[in-house]
């Protein structure tokens, strides 16, 4: 067993034998989505996101050790290492406690203190720093170490020098650091002002010309929040330190003799190896600590945000006509099939004139009648009501009824031009790209939004003010699993969409592709076997995610081939072939899962076989519900305070949820108007794409703001979570109340950024 292992699982909450069983099949090559899935006896039922915190943290102590290792390195080169300092390095549990050990030890460049050393003067600290009695007068003493030749002119020369070592053994002592460490997080401040040149002046920082509040309780966003103004130049942001406080723990410490000889000159070194040289350091580390944590939140906002919106339930096999919306350069329109295969395109010009409207409309109507689509998606961005009223005048004049659907084109631009869109669509106009991608994301929001960098998505919170790296491996976390949780057609999915099933990649998802275009469909999994590079090992952590429709009903459900025996065994016991079997609920439920069981396969795995027989190929996203809004209100300036309103949300941040009312603003519903009750995070009780009731509570014009309340409701509305939830990891579908569980172990609330901090 690891042995950081039985440290993990306590952290966690888990058995010691959970971890290691984890990590040795991560060590293997075996995926988080694979190991929650199909390897449920091995890890005792672990889901998705307790398999990856393992696996995170295992990696966190492994970077923990590296450094260790680099520290005694360092030190024993320096001949300085003893056997406390040994003891010390080994039973630092964190980075912090590590670093503050290494720390007198650490290269620097010449300080105050190592000019006094190399002056001579160290000796004379040393009389200081223990506080003895030397048996002569205390000047008499100092005045020994006076040496013009070594630049110690006089006796408060050299009293100066000695203090200046004393202040850096005060900085550099690790018991003293991680006390007022303690202390500056517990009673420390965060602090900002307007920066000077900027007073009088508005901006979207107002709020914070003259703030500050406790550090311990400032939350993530509006760290993020304080941390930009200072960027962008309008704020000045500090930590505010309990000097006093501080000073006075740290002088309880060291001066542990008053009546000493050199008290007054230590008490002085204290003072200014605090001031000078600890609070500026710790203010650093402390800054960057925030930065982290809040940066940390807010990935994991934007994480949940995504995770929704990629599984929003589909329109799938359903024909799409989709409009990209404009006023000066008109509307971009593109008609698909049920499998997203581009039909036809065109650019209407509805708002130039009225005889421009007129053959606009007329173009139209034709596209609607040869293509015979079952939905008319128009993205909501500008001009998106204008186009809606359009269409529907046009269809109304031709006694015509197709449901119109807003979608999101958030990042559609940057689809369009991208090297994805070219090598799809080489001879199709960039400005006509858009309005395929509005359509299929429409069609299927996960295959079409995987083709896009997530933070172009519009469902983050400061994306691109954290920590890319960080944003980047959870963002991909994130996508893979909704992928493996959904399943993917081998036979029609994308080279981006095949890349984030489990065991694939880049390379591999590229080869099946041109397997496929070169060879045609595969006939059943084992087929993946003949693309080249498809090894045992991969086909392993792979063949479970990706589903092919043909004669063998396994093929196109979540049961992995290594179980097919089992499940062959069963229709064979109840006399009947495996394709009567699948699907027939009241044969699967005849089936006793105990009688199957075996070393390697239990309750949990059985019990998800038996999900899967009752309904093959099923599509855990939910049925598709097309979102409604008032077709009298078209801008901002058409809505009034104490309206009700039907939306959308669009966003979730720690501060609330913008939800989108069909105005081109979304409106933000803040925490505490979210419901009747206290909500301490507002993903506890909504998520992105969720249908919400709202109240218009205040409109600023000016500033485009417009805010909303699901509190305010007089009457009993539908409220947060209407929409069925999307599935969670790990991947087997569940009810909405375990999907609810799952999705508050994911959120944890930012409370106390430096909870873990202390010591």
């Amino acid at each position: 067993m690891k042995t950081y292992a039985p440290d993990i699982a306590r952290d966690l909450g888990l058995r010691p034998v959970q971890v290691e069983a984890t990590l040795s099949l991560h060590e293997d090559g075996a995926t988080v989505p694979f190991i929650a899935r199909y390897r449920k006896e091995a890890t005792g039922g672990l889901d998705e996101v307790q398999i990856q915190a393992i696996i995170d943290r295992a990696q966190a102590r492994q970077e923990l050790e590296t450094r260790r290792e680099a520290v005694v390195r360092s030190i024993d080169e320096q001949g300085k290492m003893t056997p406390e300092l040994a003891r010390a390095i080994a039973g630092a549990k964190t980075r912090a406690e590590l670093e503050d050990l290494y720390l007198p030890y650490r290269p620097k460049r010449r300080t105050r203190a190592t000019i006094a050393r190399e002056r001579g003067l160290e000796p004379l600290a040393d009389v200081i720093w223990r506080q003895e009695s030397p048996g002569a007068p205390r000047d008499a003493v100092a005045a020994r170490f006076v040496s013009p030749e070594k630049e110690v002119p006089d006796l408060e020369a050299a009293l100066a020098g000695a203090r200046d070592i004393c202040a850096e053994r005060v900085a550099e002592d690790a018991s003293l650091r991680g006390m007022a460490r303690t202390r500056a997080v517990d009673d420390g401040g965060l602090v900002s002002k307007v920066a000077k040149d900027k007073q009088g002046e508005r901006s979207k920082f107002e709020s914070y010309y003259d703030h500050s509040e406790p550090l311990s309780k400032a939350p993530s966003h509006r760290v993020l929040a304080l941390l930009r103004g200072e960027e962008e130049g309008f704020l000045k942001v500090k930590l505010q330190l309990p000097d006093e406080q501080i000073v006075g723990q740290l002088e309880r410490r060291v001066v542990t003799r008053p009546q000493a000889p050199f008290a007054g000159e230590l008490r002085a070194a204290v003072e200014d190896g605090w001031s000078r040289l600890m609070a500026p350091s710790l203010e650093t580390e402390l800054r960057g600590e925030l930065k982290q944590r809040a940066d940390r939140e807010a990935i994991e906002v934007f994480g949940q945000n995504l995770r929704h919106l990629l599984l929003t339930s589909p329109a799938s096999a359903k024909r799409v006509v989709a409009i990209d919306p404009g006023l000066r350069t008109g509307l971009k329109v593109a008609a698909l099939d049920g499998t997203g295969k581009l039909l036809q395109t065109a650019t209407l010009y509805s708002e130039r004139s009225g005889d421009e409207r007129v053959r606009a409309a007329a173009a139209l109507l034709e596209l609607l009648e040869r293509h015979k689509p079952d939905l008319l998606a128009i993205g909501n961005g500008t001009g998106s009501r204008e186009a809606e009223t359009f269409a529907r005048e046009a269809m109304k004049a031709r006694g015509l009824s197709v449901p119109i659907v807003s979608v999101s084109e958030q990042g559609a631009s940057v689809y369009s031009a991208s090297e994805v869109a070219r090598e799809e669509f080489p001879d199709l106009d960039v400005s006509l790209r858009g309005a395929v991608s509005i359509g299929r994301r429409l069609q299927d929001p996960l295959a079409e939004l995987v083709k896009i960098d997530p933070k172009s998505i519009g469902v983050g919170q400061y994306q691109h003010d954290v920590d890319q790296g960080l944003l980047k491996k959870k963002l991909g976390e994130v996508i893979d699993s909704c992928v493996n949780a959904v399943g993917v057609d081998a036979n029609s999915a994308s080279a981006q969409l095949l890349e984030h099933v489990s065991g694939v990649g880049v390379a591999l998802a590229k080869k099946i592709v041109d397997h496929r275009n070169a060879n045609g469909p595969f006939a059943d999994r084992k087929g993946l076997r003949k693309v080249s590079g498809f090894g045992p090992k991969k086909f392993e952590q792979a063949a479970g995610f990706l589903r092919i429709r043909g004669k063998n009903p396994l093929d196109d459900s979540a049961v992995h081939p290594e179980r097919y025996p089992v499940v062959e065994q069963m229709a064979r016991d109840l006399g009947v072939k495996l394709q009567e079997l699948a699907g027939n609920r009241d044969l699967v439920r005849k089936i006793d899962w105990r009688k199957y069981q075996g070393p390697d396969l239990g309750e949990p795995t059985l019990k998800d076989i038996l999900g899967e027989l009752e309904k093959p190929g099923r599509d855990p996203r939910g049925d598709f519900t097309p979102p409604a809004f008032r077709d009298d209100l078209q801008k901002l300036e058409d809505v009034r305070e104490g309206m009700v309103l039907q939306g959308v949300v669009t966003n979730v941040t720690a501060f609330g949820a913008f939800v989108d009312v069909g105005v081109h603003q979304d409106g933000l519903v803040h925490v505490s108007q979210l419901s009747t009750r206290f909500v301490k995070d507002p993903a506890e009780v909504v998520k992105v794409g969720d249908r919400l009731t709202v109240k218009v509570v205040s409109i600023d014009l000016e500033r485009r703001r417009l805010g909303l309340s699901v509190k305010a409701l007089t009457e009993k509305q539908p409220q947060a979570g209407s929409r069925p939830s999307a599935p969670q990891p790990p991947p087997r579908v569940q009810g909405p109340k375990a999907r609810e569980a799952q999705r508050g172990s994911e959120s944890q609330p930012f409370n106390n950024p430096f909870a873990k901090l202390k010591r």
